[in-house]
């Protein structure tokens, strides 16, 4: 029965078997975590073997002899650029190696932009107050960098297809506006993948700033947890048409695949932006670690090694989604007071509350002993307008714990429900 069709009466009787229930809880001292999208240990050992993949000093030198131990070749060793030119479908030249972390790479660009500018234009820092478009809900960390620039950001809602493309179109008519952040496939956190129109639609916009920006975050490009995984449009491929390469950089890094701590990240973006990027690192920094590229590239070897290690991740995760899913069809569905998408991917769970405070069923599961993304944290400024969103991450706790933290989720969501109506 729809909580919304029960008498007063009915509410007020399942508000106290709730909140007996909640008490027991509390006393339980229990200590869970679901607040961030962490691999779990059993998966981190997936990839225990690489660390073993060079163990003499010839297991150091790469495919053309050089030494990897030394300074030098400052966008990647070449056959790590061409197993990233391989998973992002771009030519080897298209390609810049990092480090462990794309998020590094992200800020990085965004400095430059900043302070040095892009396209031959002014450092935004000299343009005024610039303004950046952010799809919500998103992810926090975005948000974050983009804050500590002093971006103003713009919320921009989501669909079931990706980013709402006609306001999009509005708002980069004005000239202040500089960019946006995507993650394109199986996004942070709804697990939403952009549709072919909603790709070909962000490669023809006609930005009034020369020096517009897209952050392309592909962060879970190879991240399934079906075997009928999402498409997702190569935004390359669709900017030919329109000639917009230039407005998109994308970024991607094995964090998620191999080990998230010492992984390799890489920048896919046109002949023009590469060059820009390259002529800041030749002041930044002499390489990024190439024996870690190496290492990688001996391990995984080519895309389809990568695709069967992320069939033994999925093997591990896909049941803590399919645990999480269970239980919300089973105790939050019947009564309609919540809302969630089922992605075929990607590592959240985008929740949803109808007909209450996202806030309060957060303070709830705080005070029950379980961690959750901090409420609000999904958008701009730490603010959800609605305050309806809630970030779901399966990933971390083992399966038992999981289920007990969705005990602990599922009672809280129902007794701010009931809170909200009696």
């Amino acid at each position: 029965m729809l909580l919304k069709e029960m008498s007063k009466e009915q509410l007020l009787t399942l508000k106290d078997e709730l909140s007996a229930k909640y008490d027991e809880v509390k006393n339980m001292g229990l200590s869970l975590d679901m607040s961030r999208g962490k691999p779990g240990a059993d998966q981190l050992d997936l990839s225990i073997d690489m660390l073993s993949a060079m163990t003499t000093a010839e297991d150091c030198k790469g495919a053309n002899g050089f030494d990897c131990r030394n300074y030098g070749v400052l966008d990647g060793i070449p056959e790590c650029k061409e197993l990233f030119a391989e998973l992002l479908s771009v030519d080897a030249k298209n390609i810049i190696i990092g480090g462990s972390s794309s998020l590094n790479l992200m800020y990085d660009y965004l400095n430059q932009c900043m302070f040095m500018g892009v396209g031959g234009c002014e450092p935004w820092s000299k343009q005024g107050k610039v303004k950046f478009i952010c799809n919500v809900p998103g992810y926090d960390r975005h948000f974050a960098i983009t804050e500590f620039f002093g971006i103003e950001m713009i919320s921009v809602e989501m669909t079931n297809d990706g980013p709402d493309v006609e306001k999009i179109k509005e708002l980069v008519k004005d000239p202040m506006v500089k960019g946006m952040f995507c993650v394109p496939k199986y996004s942070n956190p709804n697990g939403v993948t952009y549709s072919n129109e909603v790709v070909k639609g962000l490669a023809s916009l006609k930005p009034a700033a020369k020096d517009f920006r897209v952050i392309w975050d592909n962060a879970y490009i190879i991240h399934e947890l079906t075997d009928t995984p999402d498409a997702l449009m190569n935004i390359f491929d669709a900017c030919k048409e329109f000639g917009s390469e230039d407005y998109f950089v994308e970024f991607t890094s094995t964090a998620k695949i191999s080990f998230p701590g010492a992984g390799v990240s890489a920048i896919a973006a046109s002949d023009n932006n590469i060059a820009e990027i390259k002529k800041r690192l030749n002041f930044q920094t002499i390489s990024y670690d190439k024996l870690n590229q190496l290492r990688h590239v001996k391990y995984f070897k080519n895309v389809d090694g990568i695709k069967a290690h992320m069939d033994k991740h999925a093997a591990i995760i896909a049941p803590k989604f399919n645990l999480v899913l269970e239980m919300l069809d089973k105790e939050i569905a019947p009564l309609g007071i919540g809302e969630w998408v089922k992605a075929k991917g990607g590592y959240f769970i985008s929740y949803n509350t109808i007909g209450c405070s996202a806030k309060r069923i957060g303070e709830l599961c705080k005070n029950a002993g379980l961690v959750l993304t901090t409420v609000g944290a999904t958008y701009p400024y730490g603010v959800d307008p609605e305050d309806k969103n809630i970030r779901i991450a399966p990933t971390f706790p083992s399966v038992e714990d999981l289920g007990k933290a969705m005990e602990v989720f599922c009672l809280c969501a129902k007794l701010a429900a009931v809170e909200a109506l009696v």
